[in-house]
């Protein structure tokens, strides 16, 4: 089943450790009790944790190019794979890459069978990505992370000019949105405006109630 829904825990007390995996069974609850996918990005170090309790899709935030060997202190696509995770996200805005440890993080994660998921702040930047063909880009315009405008109110053209270059470069990679979408027509905004999926965190993460704003999300996708 496609990823509908990636949902980012960041490095926030709400996400972290135990609180993790409490996070991801009502993320799991959700999908099962929708029948939206969704995948959750965690820490490195609540990997092998969180994939022990659920089932779900578990991506790791960050990886580092390198084989696996003398490298002390990087994230290898080996040690990723091997804690159970399903893919890896990178070049997010709180953790930018240059392209070209993109591109080593990319193939090191697809060698040890990682789905990619790239970030992307515009349009250009997103079809620039996709030409290391990962299997999403992830375009959030950084100036309306964690706030209360949606992307698909505040910059729906940015939607469509994203989905139309990416998919001119390769029909076959994914195309999800995301920053300040909170309820079920954002969603469906993004949608119709040939978005794939939605990436979303504090909205869901910090809200007084994860699951209530979850089930609301999945509706926009029913």
């Amino acid at each position: 089943m496609t990823i509908r829904i990636l949902i980012n825990f960041k490095c926030y007390p709400e996400g972290t450790g135990d609180n993790a995996v409490s996070l991801a069974q009502l993320c799991e609850r959700v999908s099962r009790d929708t029948g939206v996918s969704i995948g959750i990005v965690v820490q490195a170090v609540d990997i092998f944790r969180v994939c022990s309790a659920v089932s779900l899709p578990v991506y790791c935030q960050h990886l580092d190019g390198v084989a696996p060997g003398a490298f002390t202190g990087s994230l290898c696509a080996l040690s990723v794979s091997r804690a159970g995770a399903a893919g890896v996200l990178l070049n997010h805005s709180e953790k930018h890459m240059e392209v070209d440890a993109i591109e080593d993080a990319l193939r090191e994660a697809k060698y040890h069978g990682l789905d990619v998921v790239v970030c992307a702040s515009d349009a250009d930047i997103g079809a620039a990505v996709a030409t290391l063909l990962p299997d999403i880009v992830a375009v959030e315009p950084p100036e309306l992370i964690g706030g209360d405008i949606s992307v698909s109110s505040a910059q729906p053209s940015l939607i469509q000019e994203s989905v139309s270059l990416i998919h001119g470069v390769n029909k076959d990679v994914l195309v999800f949105v995301g920053a300040g979408i909170h309820i079920a027509d954002d969603v469906r905004s993004a949608l119709a405006f040939g978005a794939s999926g939605i990436l979303v965190s504090s909205g869901v993460v910090l809200a007084d109630d994860s699951e209530k704003v979850l089930r609301e999300l999945c509706s926009g996708f029913l």
